[in-house]
């Protein structure tokens, strides 16, 4: 038996692809997709990746955190730039998160956003799949 157990699943179906509609099963999420760089209306898979890892990584700064006995800043905040490539090989993502963190000593602010990048799951989702960069801005 294993000792990893499943937290949640997000279940979410899409129709249409880039230029469709996204749609959770607890409909939550209910979305317009659109290519990036079109006129359309909807945000597009690189803006939702953008926005799951960067809200994940401040969870998981959290956790680091919490185990150094700090409190992180209210004002944290993260941008996050995820890249839509192209070249010899298809298509690639690449991506960046730039973490805000005013009032927090760097060297300590540096110590908790590389554990959160070992402890985060979209941090080891892409871990050497993608180009990344996570730094202390």
């Amino acid at each position: 038996m294993s000792d990893i157990k499943t937290l949640y699943t997000a279940e979410v179906h899409v129709t249409g692809g880039r230029e469709g509609k996204a749609r959770s099963s607890d409909g939550r999420l209910d979305i317009a997709l659109s290519t990036p760089g079109t006129a359309g209306q909807g945000t597009n898979p690189e803006q939702l990746f953008a926005a799951g890892w960067s809200a994940c990584f401040e969870g998981a700064m959290g956790i680091a955190a919490a185990t150094r006995g700090v409190t992180l800043p209210s004002d944290l905040s993260i941008d996050a730039h995820v890249e839509l490539r192209h070249g010899p090989d298809g298509y690639a993502l690449a991506a960046r998160l730039d973490v805000h963190v005013p009032g927090l000593e760097p060297d300590l602010a540096r110590q908790i956003i590389e554990a959160a990048h070992r402890t985060c799951p979209y941090s080891k989702a892409v871990k050497g799949n993608i180009d990344t960069v996570v730094a202390l801005a």
